[in-house]
């Protein structure tokens, strides 16, 4: 099994959880690294995983979903400057720890996750997804694991439909249906999660759906009629929107089976960074730990 952590959601967390009062060598924040190098470094002396890929979002105004839609997340404020330093220190830490690093500017963790679990998957190998983010919910196979770390609740791909009552092969259409408030998409005006998943129970994909909109109207549903017209009037921005939620997966991405592997910290490397980072010795031995493990 390959576990693929969705990096951005720890280093936020870490970044709002840990005491702001950690500073590196030349004054600047170091709160957030500190955070994200004990969680990953935790993960790993916990799971012990043979493949581990770390996906990181490096936001731009031009990217891949904003051309198709240039509202996209624009209601999200912008990262605090010492934060985005942050991200770069997080990613070095890493590199250090032996730990395959992706990052794209067009493209988010998200379909670095997908795209690497899909290559992974042709090999016959399953994947861990290492985050909070729902959407990563769709990218889903029997025999994957779905879990945000450091709590005890872990969903396998049955316990996707029991939980949010869609079947992950859908669920970027039913993403597309109720509109993501968080990321700026849209959904169809009146559609909540209980009718967007009550139609894609009913129907395979909005592909179907769409092919057989007066069976809608059929369906017990309250206001069922109401609600085939409604989709008939929004159907182009429900097709866009699931280009939005619909993740990526065909990233040609460089990353052969071997370069994938957990290797042994690089204890110099790390050294010396946790020395320009102002780190003691809690991270040093932990990381000490690490290069004892078998990679």
């Amino acid at each position: 099994m390959i576990f693929l952590v969705d990096a951005s959601v720890y280093v936020f967390r870490a970044y709002y959880s840990v005491l702001p009062d950690m500073r590196d060598e030349d004054g600047n924040p170091v709160h957030a690294v500190f955070g994200f190098a004990r969680f990953i470094g935790d993960l790993i002396e916990r799971m012990r995983p043979r493949y581990l890929a770390v996906a990181f979002d490096q936001r731009r105004d031009d990217s891949y979903r904003s051309r198709i839609y240039p509202p996209y997340k624009a209601n999200r404020e912008r990262a605090p400057q010492d934060l985005v330093v942050q991200f770069e220190r997080c990613r070095e830490v890493c590199r250090a720890l032996g730990l395959a690093v992706f990052v794209d500017p067009d493209y988010e963790a998200d379909d670095l996750i997908g795209s690497l679990a899909q290559q992974m998957r042709a090999r016959g190998v399953g994947a861990a997804f290492i985050s909070r983010d729902k959407d990563l919910a769709q990218l889903m196979r029997d025999g994957d694991l779905f879990w945000d770390f450091g709590f005890r609740e872990q969903f396998g791909y049955h316990d996707i439909e029991r939980h949010y009552g869609v079947r992950p092969e859908r669920f970027a259409d039913y993403l597309a249906l109720t509109g993501d408030d968080v990321d700026n998409i849209p959904g169809v005006p009146g559609i909540g999660h209980h009718t967007a998943a009550s139609l894609m129970r009913a129907f395979a994909s909005l592909d179907e759906l769409y092919a057989d909109l007066p069976r809608v109207a059929a369906l017990r549903l309250r206001g069922a009629r109401s609600l085939a017209q409604r989709l008939s009037a929004h159907r182009e921005h429900v097709f866009r929107s699931r280009q939005l939620t619909r993740i990526a997966c065909d990233l040609q991405l460089d990353a052969a089976e071997e370069s994938l592997r957990r290797r042994r910290p690089d204890l110099t490397a790390l050294g010396g960074l946790y020395d320009r980072l102002g780190f003691g010795p809690f991270l040093r031995r932990q990381g000490e730990r690490l290069a004892q493990l078998p990679a």
